[in-house]
């Protein structure tokens, strides 16, 4: 059986230049080599460099990892900086900028996958009309594309109105659950049609027993150390390591250190609304119960 997962290091990561946009480089260790729906990369932009308008026949959600990128729309021009993401729905014309004085960084998550063989399903367009980049309002109604989440908002403790970025809804929610708290980012209330994005923490006794799903799962690791196992292999992953896990991969996590276990994860297609886990034990139970009728 080919493999259903990979797992990469923080010094595997070779962001290379890419074609018509100077000082812009990108690393995709999740693509057509090892994936079918998933598209996902880190990618660089220099101080005072640029990426022209372009149009994807693909959805594109971002989270940025370090320095701001000004990601200009037909709508507006919004600066995106540490903790901030946004969504770029499938046709949204859009260019991008950096004004700053350092690179910035980011996470990049394309789904349907970008095919080679069609030009990365990617359409240069005429330049934007240049607007004054502002920074993002999350709670400016008008706000449609864009959200930000700090480590703060996935404590447990810290969920109160008066410490909420924006007004309490599913928007803000937090999950909570077996020690591990879950953040939704760019899911179907922001907009999005055709993946997720969303921030995971575990405490201490934060534990996922195996399971798997019917979509693909990339997990980029901030903060902690995890041990991971997927299709029975074990890893020991920290901040800068990333891991993928295909469509029937039985994996699970523990956190390893005594302080909070953090990561990025995203998910293609987008999960349905029953039946996204399937866990071990659930149907290791059944099967016990069958065994001694």
């Amino acid at each position: 059986m080919t493999s259903r997962h990979a797992v990469f290091h923080a010094g595997d990561a070779v962001l290379a230049p890419t074609d018509g946009a100077a000082g812009y480089r990108r690393w995709t260790p999740i693509g057509e080599s090892n994936a079918v729906h998933t598209g996902f990369g880190l990618c660089e932009l220099n101080p005072g460099s640029a990426v022209g308008a372009h149009v994807h026949s693909f959805e594109e959600s971002v989270y940025v990892l370090g320095g701001a990128v000004i990601v200009e729309t037909e709508e507006s021009a919004t600066t995106l900086g540490p903790g901030d993401y946004g969504l770029l729905p499938v046709g949204t014309p859009h260019g991008l900028r950096n004004d700053g004085a350092v690179a910035a960084r980011w996470a990049e998550m394309l789904a349907p996958q970008p095919r080679a063989r069609t030009n990365g399903d990617t359409f240069a367009l005429p330049p934007l009309t240049f607007r004054t980049a502002t920074p993002i309002d999350v709670r400016d109604p008008r706000n449609r594309l864009f959200g930000h989440v700090d480590p703060a908002n996935l404590d447990a403790a810290k969920q109160t109105q008066d410490l909420l970025a924006v007004s309490a809804s599913m928007r803000t929610a937090l999950l909570v659950y077996s020690g591990i708290s879950v953040k939704l980012m760019v899911d179907s209330d922001l907009g999005a049609q055709l993946s997720t994005m969303f921030m995971v923490q575990y405490e201490p006794n934060g534990v996922a027993g195996p399971h798997d799903h019917p979509f693909e799962e990339v997990y980029l690791f901030l903060e902690g150390t995890a041990e991971a196992t997927f299709d029975d292999e074990r890893y020991e992953l920290g901040p800068g390591d990333l891991a993928f896990a295909g469509v029937g991969c039985v994996h699970s996590f523990r956190n390893l250190a005594g302080g909070p276990l953090r990561w990025l994860e995203t998910q293609a297609p987008m999960p349905p609304r029953r039946h996204s886990y399937r866990f071990a034990r659930d149907w290791d139970y059944l099967r016990r119960n069958l065994e001694g009728s």
